[in-house]
């Protein structure tokens, strides 16, 4: 005879106050490079390429992180996995803070990188322990205080670093998110482990999808310098191929491949990614962009703005990001994923084209962030929706994880794109980049955004299905 399992214990409201309180530290870490990126680079001697790689670094890592946490969490107990997750975090947030050179603070953004694939968990934790009305709430409730801690990064990394130095914008937040972590230990009850799949993890196709995000940040790096050094250039991009050759071929093979190729081929999905990627390249290249452009004093553009007014400036923006991804989810059930996607595209590449045209004064730039942030919200919340609506339910992971890594990959292009234009387009002897890297910049971005809407048009329209 066997004897049911007791139900999990129910969470407490400190719990779910200790988990806010987490999401409001991580979310102010995670945003502090952004405002500060022209100083990083002044204090560092960073090349703007090296600058667009900083920006990236920590989401490529957390979209790698993410699905391995999901299944350890499945199979060792969100909590258990959470914490230590964190313990990884914190760690990366003292490297920063420490960080005399760049490398050392890439290592530390790496190791931040694990705060994406712990947010997830806290949601998982939460549905264990509290009923379906109140595990939503906890839920939002959680999710709203991390775009809070954000935008708290954003205003404060500035001041911080000014009055005292860019150690103490990396220390303050990573001293809360080790005090949080402390505190969602004690008060959290221990989940026990789910039910695993068997499936394992694909260490495999994680290792060689690393290689190749590594080595197209290096071609991307290298490409503005590719004339005077030929062979490398050309040993790269065959590297690059012989890394998505391997895998492809591995990918294909897999039980539980990380990017299943096969559902990748299905037109709802490619289409969808293929939208998603353009989004993301446009948005991170106005992300990394934007803040240069604030901070440099040309001749005849540029505002010479430092690192606390960046942050008020880029402020509208967070603001659009986090009401955008409400709107998506309403638009698409709605008016299906076509019509949002049509419309966040539309909006992407009449604020990109519009800032190439226009940038001379501050209230283009923040108006033309605010625009990127919300067409990216509402078109990767739509293609996300509509593709776990489009799929079978045991697919919904597989299917959503293909945008998630498509993101990575649309978002390390442009950063490094955005970067690598920034450095060819600087003169000989002068640390000032040309203006007109800057219009480059966001014309190919915009171009490309107008160009996707011929994919945009082929897609199902979702509401009359």
């Amino acid at each position: 005879m066997t004897t049911a399992l007791a139900p999990p214990p129910r969470m407490k409201k400190a719990a779910v106050a200790g988990l806010g309180m987490l999401a409001v530290s991580t979310g102010a870490l995670e945003s502090v490079v952004s405002p500060t990126l022209p100083l990083l680079q002044r204090e560092l001697d960073m090349s703007p390429t090296e600058g667009a790689l900083l920006t990236i670094v920590l989401a490529v890592t957390g979209a790698l992180v993410t699905p391995i946490a999901g299944k350890l969490g499945d199979r060792y107990g969100g909590k258990r996995v959470l914490i230590r997750l964190m313990t990884v975090v914190s760690a990366g947030g003292l490297v920063s803070a420490l960080a005399p050179n760049l490398p050392v603070l890439l290592l530390g953004q790496i190791l931040q990188g694990a705060m994406v694939g712990a947010l997830p968990l806290s949601f998982i934790v939460v549905r264990k322990h509290l009923p379906v009305g109140e595990s939503k709430a906890a839920i939002g409730l959680v999710s709203g205080m991390f775009v809070g801690g954000s935008m708290v990064g954003l205003l404060s990394a500035g001041p911080v670093a000014e009055a005292f130095s860019r150690h103490w914008m990396f220390a303050v937040p990573t001293v809360a998110v080790i005090a949080s972590t402390l505190l969602v230990n004690r008060v959290l009850p221990a989940d026990p482990p789910g039910r695993s799949d068997g499936s394992g993890i694909d260490w495999p196709g994680l290792l060689l999808l690393s290689g190749i995000l590594v080595t197209l940040m290096l071609v991307f790096a290298l490409a503005p310098e590719a004339g005077s050094q030929p062979l490398v250039f050309v040993a790269l991009l065959a590297v690059l191929a012989a890394f998505v050759t391997g895998w492809t071929a591995v990918e294909r093979r897999a039980v539980a491949p990380m990017v299943d190729l096969r559902m990748l081929a299905r037109p709802a999905i490619w289409k969808a990614c293929a939208v998603t990627f353009v989004m993301c390249l446009g948005t991170a290249t106005g992300v990394y962009l934007v803040p240069q452009l604030l901070d440099v004093s040309g001749d005849g553009y540029g505002f010479g703005l430092g690192a606390t007014r960046i942050g008020f400036v880029l402020l509208p923006g967070a603001v659009a990001a986090t009401l955008a991804g409400p709107l998506g989810g309403i638009g698409e059930r709605r008016f299906g994923p076509r019509a949002v996607a049509t419309t966040a595209v539309v909006l992407m590449a009449a604020a990109l084209l519009a800032l190439s045209a226009a940038h001379s004064e501050v209230w283009h730039i923040a108006v033309g962030k605010a625009l990127i942030a919300l067409a990216n919200g509402l078109c990767v919340t739509a293609m996300v929706t509509g593709i776990a609506s489009s799929v079978d339910e045991g697919d919904t992971g597989i299917a959503t994880g293909l945008v998630l890594v498509t993101r990575v990959l649309g978002s390390a292009v442009g950063g490094i794109l955005g970067g690598a234009l920034l450095t060819s387009g600087t003169p000989s002897g002068s640390e000032v980049p040309a203006e007109s890297a800057f219009t480059t910049g966001f014309l190919i971005a915009g171009a490309v955004a107008v160009l996707s809407l011929s994919v945009v048009r082929t897609m199902s329209k979702g509401v009359e299905e």
